[in-house]
């Protein structure tokens, strides 16, 4: 039962960062992606940054746990497509559609169907799509920590150049 307290409670929290951000309008995403506001980019590469440190610190003390699927080179360029389609349509990547729709934004609700369809459809089709697009191109697990030989590494790394990223895109992005 704590599980599912705590989890309510991350994602209630999840929802005020993500809304706060500005990651729930429209009107900002769209700046965001014409490169004429670099908050919510900003803001992005920041959560990835802390979430990389976090789940160290999480499995340093022995709470955290990663499972690394196999990388597809196919799989993920297809899905990486239709994440990026479904963005630009509808404006809203997954977790950012869930909280707009908390917020009671109507075209997030329906971009949240579309998103629960498509999901519905690969659940439909998977035993068909995982030998065609998944195993021609399976890479096995790959992960940063395994390239620096080192989990504390990894993070520092992922952090630096998420950092520098944020910076680079405040400098690219014009002036807030």
């Amino acid at each position: 039962m704590t599980e599912i307290w705590l989890g309510l409670f991350s994602g209630i929290a999840f929802g005020i960062v993500v809304q706060r951000a500005g990651a729930t309008n429209g009107d900002e995403m769209a700046r965001a992606h014409l490169m004429l506001d670099g908050r919510i980019p900003r803001f992005m590469v920041s959560a990835v940054a802390l979430a990389a440190l976090g789940l160290v610190g999480l499995q340093a003390v022995g709470v955290g746990r990663t499972m690394v699927l196999p990388t597809s080179l196919v799989a993920t360029g297809v899905g990486g497509v239709i994440f990026g389609v479904g963005w630009g349509l509808s404006g809203y990547c997954p977790g950012t559609c869930w909280a707009a729709a908390g917020e009671g934004r109507l075209d997030a609700v329906f971009a949240l169907l579309g998103g629960l369809a498509g999901a519905a459809a690969f659940a439909q089709w998977h035993e068909v799509l995982v030998p065609a697009l998944y195993l021609p191109t399976n890479l096995g697990p790959i992960t940063l920590a395994r390239w620096t030989g080192s989990p504390v590494a990894a993070a520092a790394a992922l952090a630096a150049v998420f950092g520098a990223a944020g910076w680079v895109m405040g400098r690219a992005w014009g002036s807030d």
